[in-house]
C-alpha cells in the first residue's frame, strides 16, 4: 500500500541517503555505493600516516635529499680515487700531517676515545636506555630504533676493512711499514657509535636546550677523537676526512629512516 500521509517523505530500509555516514559529501571519501567518487582528491593515495587524499610530494624534495646523501658520497669517492692513484691530493696531505703531528699524552687519550672498547659500551646504554623509555611509553615498535642502531654499527666493520685492504694505504712516517689506514676506523667507530646514540637519545630529551646541548658535544667528541688521531700520527688527515664523509651518510640514512618510523 502507498504512503500516503501527509508530512515529509519518511526513511526506507534499505535505500541510501546522499548524506549518511560514508556518502559523498559526508566529510568521507567514499560514495554510498562504496565507489571512490570520481573527483583528483579521491583517486590519490594515502600519506604515511594514513590521510586520504594527500598531495603530491613537494617539488625539489627528492632533489634535495640527493644532494644531502649524494655530496659527502661523491666527495668520499674523490679522495678514493685520489688514494688509489697517489694524486696530488695527498702531497697536500702529507704537507698538513707534518705540519699538525706532535704527539704528546692529550692526542693519545683523544685517540683512545675511538675505540671499540669505549665508544660501542656507550653506544649499548643508549640502545638499553631508548628500548626501556619506548617500552615504558608503549610507543608502537619501540624496538625498531635500537635495532636500527645495532644494524648500522654492525655495518661499519663490514664497510671499513674491505675499503682498507683496497686502498692499502701506509700510515705516517712515525708508524712502523703497514698498510690498512684509509679510511681511519677509529674515527668511524667514534662517528658511529656516538652519533647514533646521541640520535637514540634526542627524542627522550624535554627541552631543545638539552638536545643541542647533547648535539655540540657529539661534535665536539668526533672532532676531538679525529685531532688526536691526527696530532698523535696514527692517520693521515685524509684518513679522517674520508671517515667523516663515509659516517655522514651512514648517520643521515639512519635519521632518515627514524624520522620516517617516528611519522609512523
Amino acid at each position: 500500500m502507498g504512503d500516503t500521509r501527509p508530512g515529509p517523505p519518511q526513511l526506507r530500509p534499505g535505500r541510501a541517503l546522499a548524506h549518511t555516514t560514508g556518502a559523498s559529501g559526508s566529510g568521507s571519501p567514499h560514495r554510498s555505493d562504496s565507489r571512490p567518487p570520481q573527483t583528483p582528491r579521491g583517486g590519490r593515495p594515502t600519506d604515511l600516516i594514513g590521510r586520504p587524499g594527500t598531495t603530491p610530494p613537494v617539488p625539489g624534495r627528492p632533489a634535495f635529499l640527493i644532494l644531502l646523501l649524494g655530496i659527502p658520497a661523491l666527495l668520499f669517492a674523490l679522495i678514493t680515487w685520489q688514494v688509489v692513484e697517489d694524486g696530488p691530493l695527498l702531497r697536500v696531505d702529507r704537507r698538513v700531517s707534518r705540519a699538525l703531528i706532535h704527539p704528546d699524552r692529550l692526542s693519545a687519550a683523544l685517540s683512545d676515545l675511538g675505540n671499540v672498547e669505549i665508544a660501542v659500551p656507550v653506544l649499548v646504554v643508549a640502545i638499553l636506555f631508548s628500548a626501556w623509555r619506548g617500552r615504558r611509553a608503549g610507543t608502537d615498535r619501540w624496538w625498531f630504533p635500537p635495532l636500527a642502531a645495532a644494524v648500522l654499527m654492525a655495518l661499519v666493520p663490514a664497510l671499513i676493512v674491505p675499503l682498507k685492504e683496497l686502498t692499502d694505504r701506509p700510515g705516517p712516517p712515525p708508524l712502523p711499514p703497514a698498510t690498512g689506514y684509509f679510511p681511519s676506523g677509529h674515527t668511524a667507530t667514534a662517528a658511529v657509535a656516538y652519533g647514533t646514540a646521541t640520535l637514540l637519545v634526542l627524542p627522550w630529551l624535554r627541552t631543545p636546550r638539552l638536545r643541542r646541548t647533547l648535539v655540540i658535544a657529539y661534535g665536539l667528541l668526533v672532532l676531538g677523537v679525529s685531532f688526536g688521531l691526527v696530532r698523535h700520527g696514527w692517520h693521515w688527515p685524509l684518513d679522517v676526512l674520508a671517515s667523516w664523509l663515509l659516517c655522514t651518510d651512514l648517520l643521515l640514512a639512519l635519521w632518515l629512516l627514524l624520522a620516517r618510523h617516528s611519522r609512523r
